[in-house]
């Protein structure tokens, strides 16, 4: 497991009750959420922490595709 460094963040409290819901969703805590989101968006940019960093599955939440978008072997 990496070394973990603490960090003091101030964000907007609507921002942090919305990442907290979204936690609950994934049954994750919210430190592991903004973790996690923060891989994502590092991977998505290019930017890994680590070549070849990789962000686990997003877990058991399905329903975050939103309505006009298909699924894969989704027909329209």
């Amino acid at each position: 497991m990496p070394d973990r460094k603490p960090f003091l963040l101030r964000i907007d409290r609507q921002i942090l009750d919305a990442v907290q819901r979204w936690a609950d969703d994934d049954l994750r805590s919210l430190n592991g959420q903004i973790e996690f989101l923060l891989r994502r968006a590092l991977r998505d940019s290019g930017r890994g922490a680590t070549p070849g960093d990789d962000v686990k599955a997003e877990g058991p939440r399905e329903k975050g595709k939103g309505q006009g978008e298909k699924q894969k072997g989704e027909e329209r």
